[in-house]
């Protein structure tokens, strides 16, 4: 659903103005309601609230036992939060994910299928030099044999 990179600006009251290629995905896939959250890559994620609502329910299924587990869903479901994409396309960032994800002016928005990243741009241009040093021996086992 959704997929490429686009650079954007947020404006003056610090709300993101979605492009077209996702902003039409996210009229179809829930009417324009998406939720925010932060990623363990300091990161933002952007959900289609019916895209989101299945990985919330799995999420607090999980023990909160082991420490891991319950750090990794106060993060994701802590940082949730419930937005509604405005008639000119646009979704108001809350100042706790602006700061999490250190965005300021420029944006980096990335499709990742059922979501969207949002970057920092710095961290979005180290992220990319981080995937080109990969070598044939240091590939994850998932991705044996995988060709493109």
């Amino acid at each position: 659903m959704f997929r490429g990179v686009a650079t954007v600006s947020l404006d003056s009251k610090n709300r993101l103005v979605v492009p077209a290629r996702y902003r039409d995905a996210l009229l179809v896939n829930g009417g324009g309601r998406v939720v925010i959250t932060a990623d363990p890559s300091q990161c933002l994620l952007l959900y289609p609230l019916p895209e989101w609502e299945p990985i919330e329910k799995k999420l607090n299924g999980l023990s909160d036992f082991n420490p891991r587990t319950r750090s990794l869903k106060q993060l994701l479901v802590g940082y949730a939060h419930d937005m509604d994409m405005d008639s000119a396309g646009r979704v108001l960032l809350p100042p706790m994910l602006r700061k999490f994800a250190d965005l300021d002016k420029s944006v980096v928005m990335v499709g990742q299928g059922s979501k969207v990243e949002l970057w920092n741009e710095a961290r979005w241009e180290a992220q990319v030099a981080q995937a080109l040093t990969f070598s044939d021996d240091a590939l994850p086992p998932e991705l044996e044999g995988f060709t493109l």
